[in-house]
């Protein structure tokens, strides 16, 4: 076996701390290096300990977890993990640790993730597991939004897509979505001729005000979906958390219907579902995007896609937080094109 994966935990709650360090100390591979009761401590202990992963809480006396993330990713980067309540204030406070460099987020309230603490816990190990094998350089390269739309690429407007153009832009994503979402819509511009769906996975509590946020930095318009929600060109629809997200053809023009999750789904809103209901709906007439994230979600919605003769794009393992989702599909020879994450945006917005 290889060196431990080393975690530095910071928390103000005893309790938080002990039921993290109960959880990944199960774990063979994983080291606990350090605990911080605030901020201050976890900037201090970041910088002498130097750990693989760090997880975090956001409200702490001292030092905030939002202003530890900046000085951690300013003077010592860390993949870092935060724990997040699972409020609308909450979604904000995890959305501006993300912009300030973290990497992930999971609820505070563990409970959530599963049915019982055995399988809260399982989730918490995967999700370190994932953070700390992931590149920190996928990180640091998407802070500042903006900074490759600049770049020029040499391919022609017509090679961006391997067949006929597209009528509809489809993107799924998971671990590393948010922060890799933002890059990418915020590099289109305001006129953009394509509607969009986004499937990513957040807690219902979330996508509300990550749509708000993506709407003040984008050109185009950002919602959260609701049901029969008409796609329009310029306008991206993000599938509520704890729902699912399906496009198919209304009275006039196409729209979006929202669904509770039956008994089984593991994924609302699942990518597979979106990508399904977009193949039946558009046929060879919609692009598909995989960005970043843990799992195979999408992999089978893509077989479908590119079964009705659509493109696929899948983000390239190098700039992916989690190289699972886009692994799936570029193993299943799904994809039409490996892009890195600086990419995917000036060749998207090449579409007109």
């Amino acid at each position: 076996m290889g060196a431990k994966l080393k975690v530095l935990i910071v928390d103000d709650s005893a309790f938080f701390r002990n039921r993290i360090t109960a959880a990944l100390s199960q774990a063979d591979d994983i080291e606990i290096v350090g605990i911080a009761a605030d901020g201050k401590e976890a900037i201090e202990r970041a910088r002498r300990l130097k750990p693989d992963v760090i997880t975090m809480d956001v409200e702490m006396p001292v030092v905030d977890g939002i202003s530890a993330v900046r000085k951690i990713m300013a003077e010592t980067p860390t993949r870092i993990l935060m724990f997040s309540a699972l409020t609308k204030e909450g979604a904000k406070e995890t959305l501006d640790a993300l912009d300030a460099g973290a990497m992930d987020f999971l609820p505070k309230d563990m409970s959530n993730l599963g049915s019982g603490v055995e399988e809260a816990n399982k989730q918490l190990l995967e999700r370190v597991r994932a953070v700390g094998q992931s590149r920190l350089s996928s990180v640091r390269s998407v802070l500042g939004s903006h900074s490759h739309a600049s770049r020029t690429f040499k391919l022609t407007p017509s090679s961006v897509t391997a067949g006929r153009k597209p009528e509809l832009l489809a993107i799924g994503a998971s671990t590393g979505g948010p922060v890799a979402l933002r890059q990418v819509l915020s590099t289109l511009p305001r006129n953009y001729p394509l509607p969009i769906v986004v499937a990513v996975h957040m807690p219902g509590s979330f996508t509300g005000a990550y749509a708000e946020r993506l709407n003040t930095v984008c050109s185009i318009k950002v919602k959260e979906a609701t049901d029969r929600d008409m796609l329009i060109a310029g306008q991206c629809l993000i599938a509520p958390g704890g729902k699912q997200l399906k496009v198919e053809r209304g009275p006039s023009q196409y729209q979006v219907r929202i669904t509770d999750p039956l008994p089984g789904q593991i994924y609302h809103p699942s990518v597979d579902l979106m990508l399904s209901s977009v193949a039946e709906s558009y046929r060879e007439r919609a692009l598909g995007v995989i960005l970043t994230g843990m799992g195979a979600d999408g992999l089978q919605g893509a077989k479908k896609l590119k079964l009705a003769g659509s493109s696929l794009w899948s983000q390239d393992q190098q700039s992916c937080v989690v190289y699972g989702m886009p692994q799936a599909v570029e193993k299943a020879g799904l994809s039409d094109r490996v892009v890195a994450l600086d990419e995917i945006g000036p060749l998207l917005a090449r579409i007109s």
